[in-house]
């Protein structure tokens, strides 16, 4: 074994780098999302107790954004094993472009679901036709989230095809 640097040492921490924030910044775009429109529905439950239950869908969906960080902590924690097979920074590099797109697209999401489940529910305690339209709101904004997914999933596949081994 020699002791020449090669710069692929350092390769586990960017992958690891990926998964965490991949993580980190998905909990933390639902965190506010949840804490946003839980908010909302708190004050609009005072006005119309009837309609808490209803009003409790922009929770749920920025709760989701989570579960998309951990699926691509997951899969790239899986990835990195360097004792098994040689982990390039090729491999570190996309894996950590893949937690980046992943989590920050879950940022941005539960931003965007907690603004609007907000204003939508208390919205929708003085007009309930404006429900549709909340709902159909907060689903373009998870779907931000989704795209972030799909582009984790494909970068971290990429990882393991720098090199012929």
């Amino acid at each position: 074994m020699s002791s020449v640097f090669s710069g692929d040492e350092t390769a586990p921490f960017f992958g690891f780098l990926g998964a965490a924030s991949a993580l980190i910044f998905s909990c933390m775009g639902a965190a506010y999302g949840t804490a946003k429109s839980g908010v909302g529905v708190a004050s609009m439950g005072v006005m119309r107790p009837e309609l808490v239950m209803k009003s409790i869908v922009p929770v749920v969906m920025a709760g989701v954004l989570g579960i998309y960080g951990l699926i691509i902590a997951v899969i790239i924690s899986t990835g990195i094993n360097p004792k098994a097979k040689p982990y390039y920074l090729f491999d570190g590099y996309a894996h950590l472009s893949s937690g980046l797109a992943c989590g920050l697209a879950g940022l941005a999401a539960g931003m965007a679901i907690g603004i609007v489940g907000d204003a939508g529910v208390r919205a929708n305690a003085q007009q309930p036709k404006l429900f549709v339209g909340m709902i159909l709101i907060l689903i373009f904004a998870e779907a931000l989230a989704l795209y972030g997914l799909i582009v984790g999933i494909i970068l971290s596949s990429r990882a393991g095809q720098s090199r012929a081994d």
